[in-house]
């Protein structure tokens, strides 16, 4: 892949310009906001492909930043960048909405890697539709051609991590899956943010979205020391 959009969010000039020069080199088209709301309107009219999202901004929180961008349907993965590394953090990123989270110090390397791994993910080789294929569980209808879910009809706007982890569950009915399994299906690597934890989040939001009671799930079952099933209706 070469030629996707990088947002870099980082009010440290040198450090935003260092990652700047790194991935253009790698190929990517940059783009630089040092403010919170100076991100939200360049991802307005930029329409990146990815995020890099550093939390401590001069005038919002990334967390806010990220917090709205989901709330405005937009779907770009967001990896988060910041060198707070408490699990509240953590876990707070992933409930707004984040694909993954880095710690400074990182090595560029790992970043870059990072970065095509959400970015193939999201939207290369691993995200290739299935030609027809639908799966439909109550009023919920998963669209593998399209890459996408509606419920009664109405779009149901997941994340692509979101869309990849539905995907996945729901084509190995009434199997369980652990959270290992999981994780490298879905994100291929070990995150930073603590597989257990992440894969947790991620199935909540899903609940929270699609089930008719989220706190009484019918479709995505916990599997007690082991992960989750999706429950295939009949």
């Amino acid at each position: 892949m070469a030629g996707e959009k990088i947002l870099i969010v980082e009010d440290e000039r040198a450090v935003s310009r260092g990652l700047e020069y790194a991935l253009q080199d790698e190929g990517f088209e940059v783009f630089l906001a040092e403010t919170g709301m100076e991100a939200l309107e360049t991802t307005r009219t930029a329409e990146p492909n990815l995020i890099l999202l550093d939390l401590r901004l001069p005038d919002i929180s990334g967390f806010d930043v990220c917090r709205t961008i989901r709330q405005e349907g937009r779907r770009q993965p967001i990896l988060m960048l910041t060198a707070l590394d408490e699990p509240v953090d953590k876990v707070l990123g992933l409930e707004l909405g984040a694909d993954d989270y880095v710690v400074k110090p990182y090595d560029l390397r790992e970043l870059i890697a990072r970065i095509r791994a959400l970015l193939r993910r999201a939207y290369g080789d691993l995200s290739k539709a299935s030609q027809g294929e639908k799966i439909t569980f109550g009023n919920i209808v998963i669209d593998l051609e399209q890459l996408r879910v509606t419920q009664d009809g109405e779009p149901v706007y997941l994340t692509p991590t979101e869309f990849r982890l539905l995907r996945y569950i729901t084509s190995r009915p009434n199997r369980p899956i652990s959270r290992e399994t999981l994780i490298e299906a879905v994100w291929g690597y070990d995150s930073d943010i603590g597989s257990d934890r992440t894969v947790d989040v991620h199935i909540r939001h899903l609940r929270e979205k699609l089930e008719p009671d989220p706190a009484q799930p019918q479709w995505l079952l916990t599997v007690r020391g082991v992960g989750y099933k999706f429950q295939a209706p009949g």
